[in-house]
């Protein structure tokens, strides 16, 4: 059952493809809403190039570089250009329009998660080493490298991870360091999260497992078995806590109709809020590990 999608690492594919055939039905598309959309250019006042249009869609405008050709077929490409469509040349401008309004969910996601991963390629990569910051539970935490050797302890009250290792250690070890202490961290946090809202609920879940996914926040299996990626340790407890209701709302409801909602509504009322930060939240809370 997926839930959420985080950053993945930058895609190697050069465009996102759609080809609508003309006169024949088609599914329309559900993709997952980013979580990290960096800003864009306004559309709706950016001035127009050569072969550009622009086109309103609701209360968003959208911009799109149309090209005809002798080919039978609507294609859209969407690239570092952003969207751009190949159509017949019989094809009149009303019926790419209509094309387009039909496929806007589709497109506009596929936009935010071009510029997303556009953005995560300019951000700077984590360094690992002394004095680096990273966040915990919402909040910056720092490494410190300084002795005694061996000893691994967080300072709460100075946001402090004293690592223990000496200023010789490599940058892999620092992180295989710090991200074992991270996912301890997890699993402990997550399962009495888990245990607190599931007795609200009024469930039980058979397994509990920390998960390293690139494509969701949690799952639930049908028989009671939830995974919960271990990068949400990065995030504020709200948001944690809402992924837990999240997926233990599917021990009663396996989908995402009006009465999920409500299941999830019933033991985290702040829910919406949440859902939204989490999709909208700034790309320093989640550095490329």
């Amino acid at each position: 059952m997926k839930l959420l999608r985080p950053p993945t690492s930058p895609t190697t594919a050069d465009s996102v493809q759609l080809e609508l055939p003309l006169l024949a039905p088609e599914v329309e598309p559900q993709p997952d809403t980013p979580l990290l959309a960096p800003p864009a250019p306004d559309p709706s006042t950016a001035p127009l190039g050569p072969n550009q249009r622009r086109l309103t869609l609701g209360e968003r405008a959208l911009v799109y570089n149309l090209k005809r050709s002798s080919r039978r077929t609507i294609g859209f490409v969407i690239d570092d250009r952003g969207l751009s469509i190949t159509a017949p040349r019989w094809v009149t401008l009303a019926e790419i329009e209509h094309a387009i309004a039909e496929k806007q969910k589709w497109i506009f996601a596929k936009l935010a998660e071009w510029r997303t991963n556009a953005a995560r390629r300019m951000l700077p990569p984590m360094e690992w080493q002394d004095g680096a910051a990273l966040p915990f539970l919402g909040k910056t935490i720092t490494l410190k490298l300084e002795s005694p050797i061996g000893a691994l302890m967080f300072d709460a009250d100075t946001s402090v991870l004293h690592l223990g290792l000496p200023p010789t250690t490599t940058e892999q070890q620092i992180k295989d360091r710090v991200q074992g202490w991270l996912q301890t961290q997890a699993r402990r946090l997550f399962g009495e999260r888990l245990e607190v809202y599931a007795e609200r609920l009024g469930v039980r879940h058979s397994a509990y497992a920390l998960s390293s996914a690139a494509t969701r926040w949690g799952s639930c299996t049908a028989d009671g078995k939830i995974r919960l990626n271990w990068r949400l340790v990065h995030f504020p407890l709200s948001l944690i806590d809402y992924v837990v209701a999240h997926e233990l709302a599917h021990l009663k409801e396996m989908n995402h109709s009006p009465r999920f909602w409500d299941t999830v509504e019933s033991i985290f009322p702040e829910f919406r809020e949440a859902r939204e930060q989490l999709r909208s939240h700034p790309p320093e809370y989640l550095p490329a590990f």
